[in-house]
């Protein structure tokens, strides 16, 4: 019997009800699939019912790695790799549907070196999510609310986000102690034109170290209160971190990188 290992981050999704939710979440008929951390492989048989043309999965742990080899013999492409070592843009000859019951502990590093890797020419058509409850409210939070942040700018830049439903953790064995989210993601046509995605973390990590005070501070360390900028993006420098949209801190950084190139 496979148990889960708490140094992974492991719970394996039981619940078929929530399984048969995620692989409904979009046509996958005839379509590659990537699944990042398919544990005992629960979500892996659904995929496979829905005939997909070719299933990639990638698996950290050795023993669950051997286990999917016996399970489904020559159904799977089997990486026995950690997600975060994996280049999938060269994995892949087509746009991919990803997904994914995200290891808790390492989550937004996951989404992160995705966002930041990504090109205009996605390698990927969709991506299914699961997070802890708390992070999923985080990446999907609009400006002016108390979940807004950092996490909310960077993961909207070039997705599309939408919640598909709360997962209650009787859905999982072993049985964590937090709640969950399936997000579901779909590239941007059009997103702003940011040369070096750390220049937009640089921004919002000074801006957010400050969350409850007024932008001048954070404002003057990054432009040396530089009016035009101010007057452009006509931002009222009495406000604070979390009442500017999104959109504000991706012109922001825009200018930034025209005063620095």
């Amino acid at each position: 019997m496979i148990k889960a290992k708490k140094s992974l981050g492991q719970n394996f999704l039981v619940d078929t009800n929530i399984l048969q939710t995620i692989v409904n979440s979009i046509n996958i008929n005839n379509k590659t699939i990537l699944e990042i951390g398919p544990g005992t492989g629960n979500l892996t048989n659904f995929i496979l019912n829905k005939n997909p043309k070719e299933v990639f999965v990638i698996e950290k742990d050795d023993e669950l790695a051997t286990n999917l080899r016996n399970k489904f013999t020559n159904k799977l492409n089997i990486i026995n790799d950690d997600v975060l070592n994996v280049d999938e843009s060269s994995l892949f000859k087509e746009k991919v549907i990803v997904f994914g019951n995200l290891p808790y502990n390492i989550s937004t590093e996951i989404l992160s070196k995705w966002i930041v890797n990504l090109k205009d020419d996605f390698w990927f058509e969709a991506l299914i999510l699961m997070f802890q409850k708390e992070v999923a409210d985080r990446i999907v939070a609009n400006f002016d609310s108390s979940n807004y942040g950092r996490l909310s700018i960077f993961a909207n830049w070039k997705l599309n986000i939408n919640k598909i439903i709360d997962i209650k953790p009787s859905s999982f064995r072993p049985i964590p102690k937090i709640d969950s989210s399936l997000l579901f993601f779909t590239p941007k046509k059009n997103f702003y034109g940011i040369k070096n995605a750390k220049n937009l973390e640089k921004i919002t990590r000074i801006f957010f170290n400050n969350r409850r005070k007024m932008l001048k501070k954070p404002y003057n360390q990054i432009f040396n209160g530089n009016l035009k900028v101010l007057e452009k993006l006509k931002i009222n420098l009495n406000l604070r971190p979390q009442n500017l949209s999104s959109e504000i801190y991706y012109k922001l950084t825009e200018e930034y990188e025209k005063l620095t190139s």
